[in-house]
């Protein structure tokens, strides 16, 4: 960052002086829907604070050369004469706009004319939005209301983010950066500007500055590794610019869904009224250490973790330990915990069926994972929430699938029936040596040319049937038949049995795919007693063993144990 860079907010009503377009950038081209989203917008917040995006500059002699920012300074400006023709004549516009190539356009600016709006292509498009302007006026009940509304809403609260950069920047480069580039400001870059400014100087020592610089970018090298990232958030890591962006949304309070842009470099500059750099700045690394003292604190990076994966904000949960002791903060989060995985009734009353049961039974899988790597860890085990949620450069979506399929949910193809053919035939081999007609018909089928659906299922059932034991049917949507897995795109796979899924999972695991924890463990038979265990099936001792482990696990968790009534009687 530049320390001639002078950073300050402006109110649109005290922008003053000259401002021209250099020959470099194209002249004015907004049209109807951008000129009417940023009346919506002015007019929707009304008399709050709202700030517009940066106006970037650079001073040469009494004029400012307009690097960033003509399209919304040229349409505030044809707003404003719109309102002084109209409703308010005794209004003064403060500053003016020229151009460098283009001094026409200038005079058409200050005349707007509708007899000459063809003769120019910039004349045609600042007409354009100079109607825009009117019809939207014209659409309001009381035009003459609301736009001495708009005008006070202007004047008194609407601002402009003024980045002024030195007279030796290269103008043509940050313009190409902001523009042909396409990567606007962000608020952490101008919100570390507030620190490193010209301005800044002269509360700050060049020393300090160049401190400042260097931990700001070892927090935002920090903040690259996947592993406390994703622990903090489930967002992308292409949804921020810079990851330090969440540092600073959290302490200024933003929301997800907070439309405007630059509402945290907002809430900063409203800081620094009150309160000091140095104290700003030690704001910021508080609560960068805060959080990763939760992430590298093995009981609280597992609930926080958890909690932030099931859908709370790590701004709800910062709230939740301010002024609390560690131990106020632990109990909070437990019931927090608790709280996300409460039902009335019992869970093996949820059917994976029901969409409403289907999300509550995969909270309890994915808080059964993370507690099983908690628990098991004896902190050496880490519940890997960067590989839970990102993965060859996209977001994972977990599914609930079932151990053992029985029904063909989404086969509607003959790829998919022969497919899912192939991927049987090694288990039928496997159980059993007399299988020797049931594994030709399955070829021959796999070999048709037309593979009728009607083949298909006798197959089908046929090998379900060697590959199931009794007493599967009325658990196979409840939650001792499911587990968390990312083959959701595969509906062969989807439908499979309990043996194929055990052998391509674990190819997946050889080949390095990150499988959850618990859903490992259930395919390789890890909850089943070995007097009990029968490889190629999945059945009622599995089911009760693989219950059992989750009551055990989620004990302090679960408001009562899941029972499995049917198969007890």
């Amino acid at each position: 960052m530049n320390d001639e860079i002078i950073l300050d907010t402006k109110l649109v009503g005290e922008v003053t002086g000259e401002f021209f377009v250099p020959s470099y950038q194209r002249g004015y081209r907004w049209g109807k829907d951008e000129v009417t989203r940023l009346l919506e917008d002015v007019y929707t917040n009304g008399n709050k604070n709202y700030c517009l995006q940066p106006v970037v500059i650079r001073r040469d002699g009494d004029r400012f050369e307009l690097i960033d920012g003509q399209q919304r300074l040229t349409t505030l400006f044809i707003l404003l004469q719109y309102i002084k023709r109209e409703f308010k004549p005794r209004i003064a516009l403060k500053y003016k706009l020229s151009y460098k190539t283009r001094e026409k356009s200038a005079d058409y600016l200050d005349h707007i004319d509708e007899a000459l709006a063809d003769s120019n292509i910039d004349f045609y498009h600042i007409y354009g939005a100079y109607k825009a302007i009117d019809n939207w006026f014209n659409a309001q009940t009381d035009s003459v209301v609301v736009a001495d509304d708009i005008y006070g809403y202007l004047v008194k609260y609407v601002k402009i983010i003024w980045y002024e950069v030195g007279e030796n920047e290269d103008a043509i480069s940050l313009f190409t950066r902001l523009n042909i580039g396409k990567i606007p400001l962000t608020s952490a870059e101008l919100v570390k500007a507030m620190f490193l400014s010209h301005d800044s100087a002269d509360n700050m020592d060049r020393e300090k500055q160049e401190e400042i610089s260097l931990q700001w970018d070892n927090m935002e090298k920090e903040l690259h590794n996947d592993s406390l990232w994703y622990f903090l958030t489930n967002s992308t890591k292409n949804q921020y610019q810079t990851r330090i962006d969440l540092v600073l949304d959290l302490i200024a309070g933003k929301q997800e869904n907070t439309r405007e842009k630059y509402y945290t470099f907002f809430r900063f500059d409203e800081m620094q009224k009150e309160q000091s750099l140095d104290e700003i700045w030690r704001k910021i690394q508080q609560t960068f250490l805060i959080l990763k003292d939760w992430f590298e604190n093995h009981e609280l990076y597992h609930k926080i973790g958890y909690l932030i994966a099931s859908g709370m904000t790590l701004h709800q949960i910062f709230e939740l330990s301010e002024n609390k002791t560690k131990d106020a903060f632990n109990a909070l989060l437990d019931d927090y915990i608790k709280s996300s995985i409460h039902i009335s009734g019992n869970y093996s009353e949820l059917s994976y069926e029901k969409p409403l049961d289907y999300k509550k039974i995969s909270t309890l899988l994915l808080l059964f994972n993370v507690e099983s790597v908690r628990q098991n860890g004896e902190h050496t085990q880490w519940f890997p929430f960067d590989k839970f949620k990102y993965s060859k450069g996209s977001k994972v979506s977990w599914s609930l699938e079932h151990i053992h399929a029985q029904q063909s949910e989404g086969m509607r193809t003959q790829e998919v029936w022969k497919e899912w053919l192939k991927l049987h035939i090694p288990s039928v081999e496997a159980v059993s040596d007399k299988q020797d007609e049931l594994i030709q018909s399955m070829q021959n089928a796999i070999d048709n040319a037309k593979l009728e659906r009607a083949e298909f299922d006798n197959l089908q059932q046929k090998v379900i049937s060697l590959l199931s034991v009794s007493g599967n049917t009325e658990y196979l949507h409840s939650i001792a038949n499911l587990a968390l897995l990312d083959i959701s795109d595969n509906a062969a796979l989807n439908n499979a049995t309990f043996d194929v899924k055990r052998n391509v999972i674990v190819e997946m695991d050889k080949k390095g795919q990150y499988i959850p924890f618990c859903t490992k463990m259930v395919f390789l038979k890890y909850y089943t007693p070995s007097a009990e265990n029968q490889l190629h099936f999945w059945g009622q001792a599995d089911r009760v063993a693989y219950v059992q482990a989750i009551n055990t696990v989620l004990a302090d968790y679960l408001s009562e144990p899941i029972t499995l009534e049917k198969e007890e009687a």
